[in-house]
Order: C-alpha cells, then sequence, then structure tokens
C-alpha cells in the first residue's frame, strides 16, 4: 500500500516548531507532548519524528532505530509518571487511530497515552 503524507498537518508543524507545543519528553526519533484537549488527567501525545501516516505505514517503512526510540520514548513516560503495573502504578492506556474507520484526525502516526484516572470500556455498544 502507498500513502501519500501530508506535510502540512499539525503534528508535521509541531515537528518544524511552526505551532508551540507543551513538550514533555523527546529523543532523536519521537516527541511527546500534551494534548491540548485532555481526555484524561494525564493525556500525551507521542509521535514519531519521521513522516508516518499510521501505525502500519510505520511498522512497513521505519527503521529500527525509529521503532525502537518510539518505544523507548513511550515506556520512559510510563516510568515517569509511574503507570507501570507492575511497580504499584494504576495502569494506562495507548491507542492509536488509523483511517476512517479509526477515525483518526491527524494524518502523522501517533498514540495516545492515557491515565490518572479508569478510562472506562473501550467501546460502549449500541
Amino acid at each position: 500500500m502507498s500513502y501519500t503524507y501530508d506535510n502540512q498537518n499539525i503534528f508535521a508543524k509541531i515537528l518544524r516548531n511552526e505551532i508551540p507545543n507543551k513538550t514533555a519528553a523527546e529523543n532523536d526519533h519521537a516527541l511527546a507532548f500534551y494534548d491540548i484537549n485532555p481526555a484524561a488527567p494525564i493525556h500525551l501525545l507521542i509521535i514519531p519524528k519521521g513522516a508516518y501516516v499510521n501505525y502500519d505505514d510505520f511498522l512497513n517503512h521505519a527503521s529500527i532505530e525509529e521503532k525502537t526510540g518510539f518505544d523507548q520514548l513511550i515506556l520512559q513516560l510510563i516510568s515517569e509518571n509511574n503507570l507501570t503495573s507492575f511497580d504499584g502504578g494504576r495502569g494506562y492506556r495507548v491507542i492509536s487511530n488509523a483511517g476512517a474507520w479509526g477515525m483518526q484526525e491527524v494524518p502523522h502516526y501517533h498514540v495516545h497515552l492515557l491515565a490518572g484516572e479508569p478510562i472506562g470500556p473501550l467501546r460502549v455498544k449500541s
């Protein structure tokens, strides 16, 4: 599958410092910042610095270093916020939306890290 990356999306502009953000953490391959419309007390967005549209684009085209750096930043945030359920933390949810059915709003791969209260069911069925 071929992906067309829109370099004018809001996350691309954040990466180019055209739009400010409240940075939580950063490494060579990823940036984490606080969501401006949080859905939980802790709501971080983690984005790769490379131009990837969604998760499968990232998996298919990112280098091993990019994938590792991205995951290391998520792990760092989990640790810094004392969220890991192994060490007495209360846990967290990591979400990535892709395409129309996944209700992806920004066409730049990103994950949401949500925590700080019970998040509720993944999906409410009608």
